[in-house]
């Protein structure tokens, strides 16, 4: 797991060919925006959350988020101990976030 700024998250993303972005906001935060491409899975689904992100491909790179960047660093932390290798906190999460974001 990696803490990132901003501009370091979205400046890797960006050349990263093999890049999946993670929103574990809740439903209704999601329904303010979503930064474009990210996959949505709440952490606060507990179990459900874990089965979930289980069934992602660990050969990939995950840019994760969440409103402050205090969930996205416990999801990042939970990748690790089930073996991904890459997990990238969004520090500040989607309150600092300057790029794009869509409705879902």
């Amino acid at each position: 797991m990696e803490d990132l700024s901003q501009e370091e998250w979205a400046s890797q993303l960006a050349e990263d060919a093999n890049a999946v972005v993670l929103d574990v906001r809740t439903d209704a935060e999601v329904a303010d925006g979503i930064i474009p491409n990210a996959i949505h899975i709440d952490i606060f689904k507990g179990q459900g959350f874990i089965d979930e992100i289980e069934a992602l491909d660990k050969d990939k790179n995950y840019y994760v988020y969440c409103r402050s960047g205090n969930r996205s660093g416990q999801a990042c932390a939970i990748m690790d101990q089930l073996g991904f290798a890459n997990a990238y906190n969004l520090e500040g999460g989607i309150l600092e976030w300057e790029g794009d974001l869509v409705d879902l």
